[in-house]
C-alpha cells in the first residue's frame, strides 16, 4: 500500500509522523511524497490557534480533491477536538483520537502482503529536516492547565514512555544514520511524573547508553528545570540550547494565564541556567494581546525580553480557543491591538536574533549539515 503523510504544527506532531514513517515502512508499505499517488493519506493536525484549525481544514480538503479515491485518515489535536466535523463535513474516512495514535499502523493499515503493490522495503524518506536529525516523542499530555491552552484538552494527562524503550529507539536511529535527536512531548519537563522517573534521569540514560553524538531538548517549561538536569550539560553531546516559554513579562498577565512562573523567578532561572551552562542559547514564546493585557503590561513584556536577550522568539497573537478559561475572560484585547503588539515583539525578536548571530562571527563550531549526499545542505545546526 502506498501511504502519504502530512502534518501541521509542533515538533511533537513531527516526531509522531517520523515514527509512523518508520512503522509503515517496516510493515512493507511504501511512503510516497504526494497525496495524489497514495492509497492512504494520513494527516496529523493542529488546533493550537484558530488559524491552525483553518489550515488543518484546508489541508484535508486539498488532499481529498487531489485524490478522491484514497482513504483519508485524520488524527492530531484538530481531529480529536473536532471529530464530528472532520468526519461529517470534510469527507474523512476515519478519525483516530490522540490517545490511540501510538498504534496508528494497526488501526488503519494491515501488514502488506508479499507481492502487493508498494510492498517494498525502502529506507525511510527524508521528511522535513531529514534523517540526519530526528524528533523522538518521550511523553504525551500535561497535568497543568494554563488558561489559554487547548492542547491539554486534546492530549489528556501525562503519559511517559519507558526509558529502555527510548534508549533502544535512539540507538536504532543513530545506527540508521541519525546524528541528532530532539526529545519532544507536550510537557517534556514532566517526563516521569507518572512513573517515578525524571527528565534528568532519561537524559542521563540516553547519554550513557547510546553513542548518539548530539542530543537536544525541545521546549521546557521554566518550572521543570532543576539542578540534576543542568548537570547533564557537562556532557557536551547535550547541546547547549533551551527553549523556555515566557508567554508574558507581566506578573498580572501571568496570573490570568495561570502560569507557574513569575517575572522575577524567570529572571533568576535564566541567571542560574547561564551560570551552569556558559554560552547556552535561550529562546522563548510570547503571547501578544492576552485578555486584560494593558499597555503597561505589554511594555513589561518588551522590557523583560530585551533584558534577557533571547536568541530567538516565537510570537503569537492571542487566539481564544473554545473550552479554555481564557476564552471566557473579561477585557479582550482588540484584534488590531493584538496584531500590532505581535509585530512589535517580532521586530524586537528579529533584532535580538541578529545581535546573537553577529556575536558568533569569528567562532569555530561543530555544525550538523543536512541534505542529500553530494548536494548543498538545506540547513546547518550548531
Amino acid at each position: 500500500m502506498r501511504v502519504h503523510f502530512q502534518m501541521l504544527g509542533c515538533r511533537l506532531n513531527e516526531a509522531e509522523l517520523q515514527g509512523w514513517v518508520r512503522d509503515f515502512t517496516a510493515a512493507g508499505h511504501e511512503v510516497v511524497d504526494a497525496s495524489a499517488e497514495a492509497d492512504l493519506v494520513v494527516f496529523n493536525t493542529c488546533a493550537v490557534t484558530a488559524e491552525a484549525v483553518r489550515k488543518s481544514r484546508r489541508m484535508i480538503r486539498r488532499a481529498r480533491r487531489a485524490n478522491p479515491a484514497a482513504r483519508l485518515v485524520v488524527t492530531g489535536c484538530y481531529g480529536t477536538l473536532e471529530r464530528d466535523e472532520a468526519g461529517a463535513l470534510l469527507g474523512v474516512d476515519r478519525v483516530v483520537d490522540n490517545r490511540d495514535k501510538h498504534d496508528l499502523l494497526t488501526r488503519v493499515a494491515p501488514a502488506a502482503a508479499p507481492g502487493e503493490r508498494g510492498a517494498v522495503a525502502v529506507a525511510p524518506p527524508r521528511l522535513g529536516r531529514g534523517r540526519d536529525r530526528a524528533f523522538v516523542k518521550v511523553q504525551d499530555g500535561c497535568r497543568h492547565r494554563c488558561s489559554y491552552c487547548v492542547v491539554t484538552l486534546a492530549r489528556g494527562e501525562e503519559r511517559s514512555r519507558p526509558v529502555a524503550e527510548l534508549v533502544g529507539e535512539v540507538a536504532a536511529l543513530h545506527a540508521s544514520g541519525v546524528n541528532e535527536v530532539v526529545l519532544t512531548g507536550v510537557h517534556v519537563g514532566g517526563y516521569g511524573s507518572d512513573t517515578g522517573g525524571s527528565l534528568a534521569g532519561l537524559v542521563a540514560a540516553l547519554l550513557a547508553d547510546t553513542d548518539l553524538p548530539r542530543l537536544r531538548l525541545a521546549s521546557l517549561e521554566p518550572w521543570a528545570i532543576d539542578d540534576a538536569l543542568l548537570a547533564c550539560y557537562a556532557d557536551t553531546r547535550l547541546l547547549p540550547h533551551l527553549h523556555l516559554p515566557l508567554q508574558s513579562g507581566s506578573d498580572r498577565v501571568l496570573r490570568r494565564m495561570a502560569r507557574r512562573c513569575r517575572r522575577d523567578a524567570f529572571r533568576a532561572l535564566v541567571a542560574r541556567v547561564r551560570d551552569a551552562v556558559p554560552g547556552i542559547h535561550l529562546t522563548t514564546d510570547v503571547i501578544a494581546g492576552f485578555p486584560g493585557e494593558r499597555e503597561a503590561d505589554w511594555r513589561e513584556s518588551l522590557a523583560l525580553v530585551e533584558e534577557i536577550a533571547f536568541g530567538d522568539l516565537h510570537v503569537f497573537p492571542f487566539s481564544p480557543r473554545d473550552g479554555t478559561r481564557a476564552a471566557t475572560l473579561s477585557d479582550p484585547v482588540p484584534t488590531a491591538v493584538r496584531r500590532r503588539r505581535a509585530a512589535e515583539m517580532q521586530a524586537l525578536g528579529d533584532r535580538l536574533r541578529r545581535t546573537h548571530l553577529e556575536a558568533q562571527v569569528g567562532r569555530v563550531a561543530a555544525v550538523l549539515l543536512e541534505g542529500e549526499a553530494g548536494a548543498s545542505p538545506a540547513a546547518g545546526y550548531t
